[in-house]
């Protein structure tokens, strides 16, 4: 198992039996997303444990090599050009050892949401519909889908009915509306349930989004038993 990321973690109520694993933005950390679990209405839910892990500090390439929070390197402004595969399946592994984390804490796969924001969202894209074991949702905001000719030969048939809430901008100026839009589309001709909601709002998260998000947690992971 890779090492540990570190991260913060929220509890709802004490022993908690159900996981959201939320995965930061670009140049952001573990903190970004912390300060939402108050606002998130989640009194019907089982106790949950909200894990927001820091990506390790790399050069982007397009912000000149600067060393900065993220999840892979991007090459251009372009991002459908020369995705990092090697960084994004780097980050899928340290991904992937917090949810073996979160199942040997005692919570079943099942009850474990992957979240995240732009490129946390790629990465919660990426890591949820390859994860072995059924997971309770995936939670894609203002993202896209990495390596997308990749995906129908490696994804998981654990995960091919995950439900998947996707949010996005419709005046994101960093990632194009047009990306998400794609991004759903090729889930959708897979066979995957993807809720699609857009928003007006720019590269952030809206207060309508946020009740969107506590409506599909409240769904996805009611009452595990």
């Amino acid at each position: 198992m890779p090492h540990l990321l570190p991260c913060v973690e929220i509890e709802t109520a004490s022993q908690p039996r159900a996981a959201v694993i939320w995965l930061h933005g670009l140049g952001a950390d573990g903190h970004d997303f912390a300060g939402l679990v108050p606002e998130l209405d989640l009194s019907d839910c089982p106790p949950i444990r909200f894990v927001f892990p820091h990506a390790p500090s790399i050069p982007v390439t397009v912000n000149g090599g600067y060393v900065m929070p993220a999840w892979y390197d991007i090459a251009q402004s372009d991002l459908a050009q020369q995705p990092d595969r090697q960084g994004i399946e780097k980050s899928q592994m340290a991904i992937n050892a917090l949810i073996a984390r979160e199942i040997e804490r005692g919570i079943a796969a099942e009850h474990i949401v992957l979240a995240g924001f732009s490129q946390g969202c790629v990465m919660a894209l990426h890591t949820g519909l390859r994860a072995t074991q059924r997971l309770a949702g995936i939670v894609a905001l203002s993202g896209y889908l990495p390596l997308p000719e990749l995906l129908p030969a490696e994804r998981q048939a654990a995960n091919h009915h995950v439900p998947v809430f996707m949010g996005h901008g419709e005046r994101d100026p960093v990632v194009p509306m047009a990306r998400g839009a794609l991004a759903r589309d090729t889930l959708q001709s897979l066979g995957y349930a993807v809720e699609w909601h857009s928003y007006l709002m720019q590269h952030s998260v809206h207060p309508q989004e946020v009740a969107d998000i506590s409506a599909f947690l409240q769904r996805v992971l009611a009452s595990p038993q």
